[in-house]
């Protein structure tokens, strides 16, 4: 299973830390996105770690402002979150994905087999 923290309150321009621990798989093996759902929006992909190389992808409503990491020891992903803004609001999920889909189809949701619960991420302007 997943499980996210690390969400709470902050004020635009402010800062967060996501985490993601993983346990009862081979969490190395994986990788691992972290996704966002806003109130009455569709679920958005917006970043994914590799587990071969380390490699990042990012959604361009977050590029430049968001760092994914990983700590394959501790069977953890983090988000850093920096510059926030009030659209940032949303619950905000990590998944994991044995099988890299590709440059494109890595945001999907579909595309990841396990899910963890949300940790809610609110904005204030």
């Amino acid at each position: 299973q997943l499980q996210a923290s690390g969400g709470g309150l902050v004020q635009a321009g402010g800062s967060l830390r996501l985490s993601c621990v993983g346990s009862g798989f081979t969490f190395a093996d994986y990788d691992i996105g972290w996704f966002r759902q806003a109130p009455g929006k569709e679920r958005e992909g917006i970043s994914r770690i590799r587990s071969s190389d380390g490699s990042t992808y990012y959604a361009d409503s977050v590029k430049g402002r968001f760092t994914i990491s990983r700590d394959n020891a501790k069977n953890t992903v983090y988000l850093q979150m920096n510059s926030l803004k009030p659209e940032d609001t949303a619950v905000y999920y990590c998944a994991a994905d044995l099988t890299f889909p590709g440059t494109v189809r890595w945001s999907w949701a579909f595309e990841y087999e396990k899910w963890g619960q949300g940790t809610q991420v609110t904005v204030s302007s």
